[in-house]
């Protein structure tokens, strides 16, 4: 049986999306030059801008690349490279595609998925990446305003309740790392760990640049270290 997962109509659909991303982003990008032009910006000025956005853009994209091949192993490189093409992101399409696959009682760990299974899980991550620009659009006007009135009232108020939305949305992928047993835990602990010394490196040493590379360099390191604890634990 051909594999499913790379079917030569999965990547037709994800050339037709890619295809239209990138029209997208070329047409707003022509808008905003000629924006530009009649605000009056120097032209240099503006292909330095674009330069610039062009040259950082590339840096955060490696942890989007590597969530790619992180589900490639079980979901093949066609609905990945779909969803991430889009708005995908790596704090949702792994929660997102792990919980759709052990509801249909499978899992991602074990690699390939049976069609069925592979089919909740793009229902499941399509339906629900909707539901954030579905709630933009409805209510984010009215939660702005309820935000901003806060902390126009007490600043520390708004501080805190943003940081514990924070904090919330972080909790809930908590459960399934430490579900994982002793790998998944040094794992985890390991890419926090990372996560601190960029940061650290960034603000205390003044190696700014650490700024964008912080979120690769801990996917990479603690995928490396799993491989390590892995291979000295067993499992």
């Amino acid at each position: 049986m051909d594999d499913y997962r790379n079917s030569g109509f999965l990547f037709f659909l994800g050339a037709i999306v890619a295809l239209f991303v990138t029209a997208q982003s070329i047409v707003f990008m022509r808008k905003a030059w000629l924006e530009g032009r009649r605000a009056g910006l120097p032209e240099e000025k503006m292909r330095k801008a674009v330069f610039t956005s062009a040259v950082f853009t590339l840096v955060p994209s490696l942890s989007i690349l590597l969530t790619m091949l992180t589900l490639s192993g079980a979901l093949g490189l066609a609905l990945p490279w779909i969803r991430l093409s889009v708005i995908g992101a790596v704090t949702y399409e792994l929660p997102a595609a792990e919980a759709a696959a052990q509801a249909a009682g499978a899992s991602l760990m074990a690699g390939g998925v049976p069609v069925s299974v592979f089919s909740v899980i793009v229902w499941v991550m399509t339906l629900g990446i909707m539901s954030g620009p579905i709630f933009i659009i409805a209510y984010f006007k009215k939660l702005q305003g309820k935000v901003n009135k806060i902390k126009a009232e007490d600043n520390r108020w708004g501080a805190l309740l943003i940081s514990a939305m924070f904090v919330g949305l972080i909790s809930s992928f908590l459960g399934s790392s430490l579900a994982g047993g002793l790998i998944s835990i040094l794992t985890l602990l390991s890419s926090a760990l990372l996560m601190v010394i960029c940061i650290q490196l960034e603000q205390k040493a003044g190696l700014k640049f650490f700024k964008d590379f912080a979120l690769p360099v801990s996917m990479v390191g603690a995928m490396a270290l799993a491989i390590f604890y892995t291979g000295l634990l067993g499992g």
